[in-house]
């Protein structure tokens, strides 16, 4: 049945969706990878059209550099591209196709628009023949014909120009070459990029271009140094006078890749929208067609897992409808016989769990015992025959230290012991009251001070000057004792142990650390288990009963407090917390029994 649907299922619904989605998928790549190209290939088609009839144009025309800068203002504004006519030195010529005309005194004036010095911005918007300006300039013909602008606005402004040297004209407009609105952004500077950039390319290009034949174009791929902006260059070889002439045509690619930058964005938001409309057509489409067997099948599957409690519901007179109504007997039958069968087995799993779990943690404690009291009890034995041996004297102060120490160490674990099953049992009485820990830290580490010694190492004290906590002060130093007991056994000789203290709210965070060997990060929690140790070998040396964090644990749990053990860079911190307010922690020398 799984293969069936496999085939019949996912397969319809993943043949849909694919289809689809690489359909999809292809009309992206095309929009990705070869709009620009499309664009790019119809823009050098189009410039190209239009520089064929160039030349014929620019031969007809009479020796009036006015006249060719308008053939070439008329032919930029047509092809949205900056147009330039070099000779066979690769020379340019100086063109101005911008301009105003004016009529002052019954005389025509020419307001040429250099290139370079000019922006869209400085020109009033939407000027046309008829219209009255007023221009401040400077003539630079002997006859004042010829104009350069400073400054061009429809009215006349209220500020003097003659002290600058201005001269200050206001008339009608009879004839004018501007950037049309089609024209692509800032046309000025396109336009002033083909005086100034594309000369020092011509340059570089000198063999291929001075190589051309009559009537052929070059196209060429540009980009502006300075703003980064790619260019297309078609670049046509004509005859001129009897000499090789070319014409450039520079058009900017930055409205293409704009486009293209454009549906890309656009297509990250389309395309998760899509994909779950695709998904979900092809869900619903695959759902139909496969509906019957769906639906048997996932009867079937619940059966194969015991759960008969939902019935196929497939009531068509067909084999599918005849295939449900078998399967519908059948489950009945099944739940039922199952029902009786679970209802035993989970009474007799939660004996034999129960059971297994007591004679664990019999076995676990008679094995810790065990072995916490078969080391001493061999040494003291193995001393104590050879003092019955009369060893010699000497050696006999000795062993009889030793023997005590290991009686010591015994009567410890077994006072640990009754301590921890005071706990257990929940017989412990809590004395709370307000008093400065820092008091008993350092009642504490005075007791270990031997010890420090040994091991050479440095305790360190920070904890805030209002440090009372409102709890047992016994039981706090049989914490305290228990976990820097462990942080001296634990750390590394020549190093440091840390004692901080810092507010939390309403409670103080105590905090031990030392440097040495870093626990297992799955052991963190087991630490606090009695009997348990990381060091699985209970190397002696290290010393303690391994109740002491268990004692701390139960002792903790009491006061309410937030504890627990974690690795640092140098070694490994125990933490806890102990409030500070009295309402926080009961009445004064109150019992609390948790």
């Amino acid at each position: 049945m799984k293969r069936l649907r496999l085939n019949v299922v996912t397969k319809l619904f993943a043949a849909t969706f694919v289809f689809v989605f690489l359909l999809y998928a292809l009309i992206l790549i095309g929009e990705k990878f070869f709009f620009e190209r499309f664009y790019l290939n119809a823009k050098v088609s189009e410039l190209s059209q239009a520089m064929v009839s160039f030349p014929d144009e620019y031969a007809q025309l009479p020796p009036d550099k006015h006249k060719l800068d308008k053939l070439v203002g008329t032919l930029m504004n047509r092809t949205d591209a900056s147009i330039a006519i070099v000779d066979e030195q690769l020379r340019q010529l100086n063109l101005t196709p911008y301009f105003l005309e004016i009529k002052v005194a019954n005389k025509n004036q020419l307001i040429t628009l250099p290139l370079k010095e000019m922006q869209s911005t400085d020109l009033p918007e939407g000027l046309r023949v008829g219209d009255t300006i007023t221009i401040d300039g400077i003539y630079i013909d002997e006859n004042d014909t010829i104009m350069k602008p400073i400054r061009i606005a429809r009215q006349s402004p209220s500020a003097n120009v003659s002290e600058n040297g201005l001269t200050r004209v206001t008339a009608v407009i009879s004839e004018l070459m501007l950037p049309s609105q089609q024209r692509a952004h800032n046309p000025f500077y396109q336009d002033s990029l083909v005086a100034d950039q594309i000369g020092p390319w011509l340059e570089q290009q000198y063999d291929e271009i001075t190589q051309m034949k009559s009537g052929s174009f070059i196209q060429r791929k540009w980009t502006d140094p300075w703003s980064g902006v790619n260019y297309a260059i078609v670049i046509h070889r004509f005859s001129y006078q009897g000499g090789a002439s070319f014409i450039l045509a520079v058009t900017t690619l930055q409205p293409v890749s704009d486009a293209v930058s454009m549906l890309t964005s656009y297509s990250l938001y389309a395309t998760p929208v899509i994909l779950v409309i695709l998904l979900l057509l092809s869900f619903v489409f695959s759902k139909i067609i496969t509906k019957p067997l769906v639906t048997l099948n996932h009867s079937a599957s619940r059966m194969a897992n015991l759960d008969f409690t939902e019935h196929a519901s497939i009531h068509s007179q067909d084999e599918f409808g005849e295939l449900s109504r078998h399967l519908n007997t059948l489950a009945g039958k099944l739940d039922q016989t199952l029902k009786d069968l679970t209802n035993a087995n989970v009474t007799l799993r939660e004996d034999l769990e129960h059971k297994e779990k007591m004679e664990q943690l019999r076995k676990e404690l008679i094995a810790n015992i065990s072995h916490e009291l078969k080391t001493p009890l061999g040494i003291v034995k193995g001393f104590a025959e050879g003092l019955k041996d009369d060893v010699a004297h000497e050696k006999r102060e000795r062993y009889m230290d030793v023997i005590l120490s290991e009686v010591d160490k015994m009567n410890e674990l077994i006072m640990d012991m009754l301590e921890l099953s005071k706990f257990e049992a929940k017989a412990i009485l809590l004395r709370r009251q307000s008093f400065p820990v820092s008091e008993v830290i350092d009642r504490v580490a005075a007791s270990f001070q031997l010890q420090l010694a040994n091991k050479q190492v440095r305790l360190c004290l920070v904890l805030p000057e209002e440090n009372n906590v409102w709890a047992d002060p016994r039981r706090i130093e049989q914490v305290i004792v228990n976990l820097l007991g462990n942080a001296v056994r634990h750390a590394n000789p020549s190093s440091e142990i840390r004692i901080t203290g810092a507010r939390e709210r309403d409670c103080i965070r105590f905090r031990i650390e030392n440097e040495g060997a870093h626990i297992p990060d799955d052991q963190l929690t087991r630490i606090w288990e009695q009997f348990y140790r990381v060091d699985s070998s209970r190397w002696r040396k290290s010393g303690g009963t391994g109740l002491g964090l268990a004692i701390c644990k139960h002792i903790l749990d009491l006061h309410g407090s937030d504890y627990g053990a974690e690795n640092t860079v140098n070694g490994v911190a125990f933490s806890f917390t102990l409030v500070e307010n009295e309402n926080k922690g009961g009445n004064d020398n109150e019992s609390e029994k948790e």
